[in-house]
């Protein structure tokens, strides 16, 4: 199944790919499909190379109108081509399985209907599963589809969708008919895509800047229809289209853009020229929080600049999926900010991904943004927070370095040059350096083929009348990773008014490089109450605060006036927490004694998330338990004192059902579950009572008979998927017994209901239940990654390592499963060496979680 780079490199410099034809046969049932490809290339005469194509069977292979033995050239993964010609056709005949995994062509059964909904996801190698293709990035090629469906079902691909047409013959779902698609531009085989089923729709248009008017679609399954607000969607996506092609110089590129919302999605969305899928989870059937809502909106905004950035110009090869990436994730939040209502998208980017970078960049399995990618296994490892996250907030980085004007004129000569081409980075390193006038190679070796995070720290002295006479900025880097980086970046002095808030009363922007840097422009201004390095976020690195700034912030974080620098703040907070430098029960009570203020819906979701961790691992284990009730009591109170129907509330509420734990904690979520308590404004719709009934299974108060009840009540994809986590979550030996069975030994979930099943079985109150799956999980995980596909092995490998049994047993067993494991095992090591460092991490801060009068 893997495909080296060498082999591509190989691959590419014998042929270059004209196009495809395609035709798919979805009337066969529910296990397999018929595909059929012909596919026309010029070769080196006499060269031999191979094509891939996962299948079921193959019945026949024609290369230049001669037939090849299929037992012969092909091995279900590969196929052989032999002695080519200067101009060459093949065709390929096979059937191909549907798949449940989320990889390939998907295809779901909708418990409402009974309807099958397919969709493809072919990032990264997966377009080898529906069709016989050249699959990597720079051996492009038109694709034209055709598709033979029931007629009641809605197909759709990357062109617009022709008129079908009857087929003298059915299926069992009735009537067939043909769908013929026109060819596609020249396009990388990951961004096609098919759609089908009886799938809704809404449409409208956008006028391009060229005059064209674009068709949009948006669409979702039938069940779903009546929850799909797509006036929103298309309102973002005219937002989108007005930026984009303002910023790139260049008009949309595809004739029209359908986002599609698909069950079982694995990813959050996928760049599909012209027909984008989309999680179904945001199609919002309950109230959500504007955390939420926001994430749509980026997604969304994300997918719309791949069009450009991936689709029109797409990388040559894997070691670019981080540019790829970047450039959308910044893209799409300078989108929101700039052209939507979305203008504290920089607070979210702040606190989710760079949260997330941080992270990421510290385990010991870090790597430089720009990676070298061997092969397909290295891709799947390296979606990771370095490739979205990190490289992210570098770009932005990037942007302050060499201004943000000259960074966009340099992106449009960019897509002027290489529009329908592969590129590396270089092309448009070279393009922004024009632009600037920067020397980017120096930059591009330190921030992007090293890894790590540094950190910035101010140091500073002053005179009896409080002015400033020193003020320096020192950057330090962890011993693993001592790179020093150059930082553009701002330094902001805040002040607390007269009526009590944090104001910006000074901002002084410049380049930090090298150990210590002076700033010689603060000396003489009065020392402010707060000083914040890297105020706006500019630069990527983790930042600490002096004595007096520190101690402003942790009496005054709700009172900023800017959620921007507060988010600053809060991540410095939690960094310390996380590495041990200041008590992880202080961050809890700074968590709880400011949330509440926070204006940021985002924000708020973070800290939840950040405080349940902090709760369950780092907390000392004398003090767990105590810490962990008082903690919940609170969140209650704050729900309670929230205004009736805030996100806030909803917040709360969600946050104390899932980490309720004691008697008094679980009487209040079973009393808002039989409405026996109320919160004013709180809306008791069918998700938050699947969450309030997840966490009376988990506390021993429901079981199956309750969960059965609630499944004939909401017997849709989003009940099973909940009832699948409760189910796991029954509190019993026989139950977590059932579940380990269901999800590791038989091995037949769905992506969606295993990983929902995932989460119920490490819901434990008492984590003793887990203990008798240690030594099995270790046992089985080496079969689990071999025999799955790499979606369902990562939901196992990772969510079922024992981290709730937080002790040093857990990291020596770890440590003696990695040095057993083969050579040939990365993908397998990488995951392993993560879910060890989160033990081991835990443990140093439970040994720093020491306050004044713990005995």
């Amino acid at each position: 199944m893997n495909l080296t780079r060498a082999e591509a490199r190989e691959r590419a410099e014998l042929i270059n790919v004209d196009s495809y034809e395609v035709a798919l046969d979805l009337t066969r049932g529910g296990q397999v499909f018929g595909t059929t490809t012909t596919v026309k290339f010029t070769a080196v005469p006499g060269s031999s190379t191979f094509i891939d194509a996962v299948t079921h069977s193959v019945h026949s292979v024609t290369l230049n109108g001669q037939a090849l033995d299929p037992a012969t050239v092909s091995d279900g993964v590969r196929i052989q081509l032999p002695d080519l010609a200067d101009t060459n056709e093949l065709t390929v005949v096979a059937d191909a399985p549907y798949m449940n995994t989320g990889e390939g062509l998907h295809r779901f059964v909708d418990p409402v209907d009974g309807e099958a909904y397919l969709y493809t996801q072919f990032e990264v190698p997966d377009s080898r599963r529906m069709f016989a293709v050249f699959e990597q990035p720079d051996l492009k090629g038109t694709f034209a589809f055709t598709v033979t469906a029931p007629s009641h079902w809605d197909v759709i691909s990357n062109s617009p969708t022709p008129e079908p047409v009857p087929t003298a013959s059915g299926s069992d779902d009735g009537p067939s008919s043909v769908w013929a698609f026109a060819p596609t531009p020249r396009l990388s085989s990951y961004v096609t895509a098919l759609i089908a089923g009886p799938y809704q729709s809404i449409r409208s248009e956008v006028a391009s800047s060229d005059g064209r008017v674009i068709p949009l679609g948006v669409f979702a399954r039938k069940s779903l229809m009546q929850y799909l607000d797509a006036d929103n969607i298309f309102e973002l996506t005219r937002q989108g289209f007005e930026f984009f092609e303002a910023q790139f110089g260049v008009a949309y590129p595809f004739e029209k853009y359908d986002q599609l919302f698909v069950p079982e999605f694995n990813a959050g969305a996928m760049e599909n020229a012209g027909a984008v899928t989309i999680l179904e989870g945001y199609v919002f059937r309950s109230k959500v929080t504007g955390a939420q809502i926001e994430r749509r909106a980026i997604t969304v905004l994300h997918e719309l600049a791949h069009m450009w950035f991936g689709d029109l110009v797409t990388m040559r090869w894997w070691n670019d999926l981080w540019l790829n990436e970047s450039f959308a994730e910044y893209m799409s939040h300078l989108a929101a900010v700039e052209n939507t209502t979305f203008t504290s998208a920089w607070t979210t980017f702040a606190s989710v991904e760079k949260s997330w970078a941080y992270r990421q960049d510290q385990l010991p399995t870090t790597h430089p943004i720009f990676a070298e990618i061997n092969d397909l296994q290295d891709v799947e490892v390296n979606f990771d927070g370095i490739t979205y996250a990190k490289g992210a907030s570098v770009l932005r980085q990037l942007v302050a370095w060499v201004g943000p004007e000259q960074f966009m004129a340099g992106v449009r000569e960019y897509f002027a040059k290489h529009a329908w081409q592969n590129t590396e980075l270089s092309d448009l390193m070279a393009e922004l350096e024009k632009a600037s006038g920067r020397d980017l190679d120096q930059w591009g070796r330190l921030w992007l083929e090293t890894a790590g995070v540094n950190t910035l720290t101010p140091e500073l002295e002053a005179d009896a009348d409080g002015k400033l006479t020193a003020f320096s900025i020192v950057q330090s880097a962890v011993a693993e990773w001592p790179t020093i980086r150059p930082h553009r970046l701002a330094v902001g002095f805040y002040n607390l008014d007269s009526a009590g808030k944090l104001e910006r009363v000074h901002r002084e922007e410049l380049d930090v490089d090298g150990e210590h840097t002076e700033v010689p422009a603060l000396v003489g201004l009065a020392q402010p109450d707060l000083i914040l390095v890297n105020d706006d976020d500019l630069a990527y690195a983790k930042v600490r605060l002096d004595e007096k700034s520190l101690a402003t912030a942790t009496a005054h974080l709700k009172d900023f006036g800017d959620s921007l620098p507060r988010t600053l703040v809060w991540n410095s907070a939690w960094d310390a927490a996380r590495d041990g430098e200041s008590p992880a029960r202080r961050y809890v009570e700074l968590i709880l004694a400011n949330v509440a203020a926070e204006s940021d819906s985002s924000v708020i979701l973070v800290q939840l998330r950040q405080l349940a961790t902090t709760l369950n691992f780092y907390v000392a284990e004398e003090h767990r338990a105590a810490t962990t009730v008082a903690a919940v009591d609170t969140l209650w109170d704050l729900a309670s004192a929230a205004a009736g129907g805030s996100d806030a509330q909803l917040q709360f509420v969600k946050s104390f059902a899932l980490l309720a734990s004691s008697g008094t904690q679980l009487d209040t979520v079973g009393g808002l579950l039989d409405g026996s308590v109320a919160l004013e404004g709180l809306a008791m719709d069918q998700d938050l009572r699947w969450e309030l009934l997840a966490s009376l299974v988990a506390g021993g108060r429901l079981g199956k008979e309750e969960i059965d009840a609630e499944l004939e009540r909401d017997n849709t994809a989003s009940g099973q998927n909940a009832a699948a986590l409760a189910t796991a979550a029954i509190p019993t030996p026989e139950a977590k017994a059932a579940a380990w069975d269901s999800i590791v030994v038989k091995g037949e979930l769905s992506n969606a209901l295993q990983g929902s099943a995932v989460n119920g079985f490490m819901r434990v109150l008492d984590r003793s239940l887990l203990e008798p799956y240690a030594e099995k999980y270790f046992d089985a995980v080496p079969g689990i990654v071999a025999n799955r596909t790499h979606a369902l092995a990562q939901q196992i490998v990772v969510g079922l390592y024992p981290a709730l049994l937080t002790t040093q047993a857990t990291v020596d067993r770890t440590d003696a499963f990695l040095a057993g494991l083969p050579a040939d095992s990365a993908a397998l090591r990488r995951m392993m060496l993560e879910n060890r460092d989160g033990v081991a991490r835990a443990l140093r801060a439970r040994a720093a979680d020491v306050l004044p009068g713990d005995a």
